[in-house]
């Protein structure tokens, strides 16, 4: 089932703003086609992430799951989930977690990432990137926010773990 919640922001002048990416994953994520248009506007936006299909399932301030699915083009050279194709999957959630979290009076940009490897993902992996919404009225000068992503085979099993650092500032 997917989520849809708006996320209100004050800028400045105390006026509300809804993160345009969130907007438009409310008007998109009813069925299947609305969330593949949505995923869709995700590769366009970061072409790398296409060579993994990642398709968003779930998006709401806070927390984002995805999906890809285990193809000949994120293989390994044992014909498990390739560890740089999951790290490609995990930086596509933090990126959309981030875009329906974080309101246009700020913006973000990450920083580094650290992963763990866990064991062999013989399947297509499901990766949930969760924060609590920070308030970023605080963040006004600037903060890391660290972003963590669970990447879970078909089993349930966390296959692969990353650490996401973003830096989250007001904009100038």
């Amino acid at each position: 089932m997917s989520e849809s919640i708006n996320s209100p922001a004050a800028d400045a002048a105390g006026s509300v703003k809804t993160p345009r990416a969130l907007s438009l994953w409310n008007r998109l994520n009813g069925n299947v086609l609305g969330r593949t248009l949505f995923s869709a506007g995700v590769w366009i936006k970061a072409p790398y992430f296409v060579t993994v299909v990642p398709i968003v399932k779930s998006a709401v301030p806070g927390k984002v799951v995805m999906s890809a699915p285990k193809w000949p083009g994120v293989h390994n050279h044992i014909g498990t989930f390739h560890a740089i194709a999951a790290c490609n999957l995990a930086e596509a959630a933090m990126g959309v977690l981030m875009e329906v979290t974080v309101p246009p009076t700020h913006q973000w940009i990450p920083k580094g990432m650290q992963v763990s490897y866990l064991r062999k993902a013989p399947t297509g992996l499901t990766a949930v990137a969760e924060i609590e919404v920070p308030d970023f009225a605080a963040l006004s000068a600037g903060a890391d926010v660290v972003v963590p992503v669970s990447l879970r085979d078909k089993a349930g099993n966390e296959v692969v773990h990353a650490e996401i650092t973003t830096w989250v500032r007001a904009r100038a």
